[in-house]
């Protein structure tokens, strides 16, 4: 069933699949949650809520039935290893201290690879109805119309987005050198508080470029294969080629993106 899966074909059920589950999380989101945090270390500050596992165990459950021969990584869930050359990469709420904050900025997230290469994915917003999807040498896409990355070629014409790791408060690679040396050299920096949103946003032009540290593959591998195929940039902080696993990430339109890595090699080196 699944040995000649092309990426094309994947794409209505993973439109479909995405927006089931924010069907779900929005409900969840009008509702009262219930969170708790994932580690007792002081300081830690990663939470995870019902509405996360609800929404991971109804795109598990799809993918179980549809692909039953694949693997799956995700995010609360143990992963499934099966030997497949798929695998499935899940975020099922992305941004959860915004949802647990009932702060307007979460996504769902799933993408798949074929022999550890990105081959589709979507990233899908419930709250405005909005999809983001991509994939291989098919195009980037919102709601099924084609988008591109920005013309911006000035850091000082450009908005940049980033975040913070969790362990901020107690580790010393915490973003924190480096966001104050974007700070000075761009138009302006946001933090959304959803990665896979800031790589759609950089994908679609509305964000120019995007750095982050310790991101975890979920988060970014729907995010990484929208930018690349809307003619954009990823690679790690140091301009290296990435992948998922790697432990920094750029992705910008491809016109700042040295002038972007250099500045943060600066400011970490």
């Amino acid at each position: 069933m699944t040995t000649d899966l092309m990426p094309g074909d994947v794409l209505p059920f993973l439109d479909h699949l995405a927006g089931q589950a924010g069907q779900m999380l929005i409900k969840y989101f009008q509702g009262k949650l219930d969170i708790r945090l994932k580690d007792n270390r002081v300081g830690a500050i990663d939470i995870v809520t019902d509405a996360d596992r609800a929404s991971e165990d109804l795109i598990l459950e799809a993918i179980r039935r549809e692909f039953p021969d694949h693997d799956i990584l995700t995010e609360e869930t143990p992963t499934e290893k099966t030997g497949s050359k798929f695998l499935w990469l899940v975020d099922p709420l992305d941004g959860t201290v915004n949802f647990a904050h009932s702060y307007p900025v979460f996504a769902i997230s799933v993408a798949l690879m074929v022999n550890g290469a990105l081959v589709a994915g979507v990233v899908h917003d419930p709250l405005r109805q909005e999809t983001f999807s991509a994939f291989l040498s098919g195009g980037a896409f919102l709601n099924g119309n084609p988008i591109r990355v920005s013309n911006a070629d000035r850091l000082d014409r450009s908005l940049v987005s980033t975040g913070f790791p969790y362990d901020k408060a107690f580790s010393p690679e915490n973003n924190l050198a480096e966001f104050a040396g974007v700070l000075l050299k761009v138009q302006g920096v946001r933090r959304g508080g959803s990665a896979a949103l800031d790589l759609a946003y950089v994908a679609s032009g509305r964000l120019d470029g995007f750095w982050e540290l310790k991101l975890k593959p979920w988060d970014m591998a729907a995010g990484m294969l929208l930018v690349e195929e809307a003619c954009g940039r990823v690679t790690d902080r140091t301009g290296k080629p990435t992948d998922v696993y790697t432990n920094s990430i750029v992705a910008t339109n491809g016109l700042i993106h040295d002038l972007l890595v250099g500045v943060l090699s600066g400011a970490f080196s």
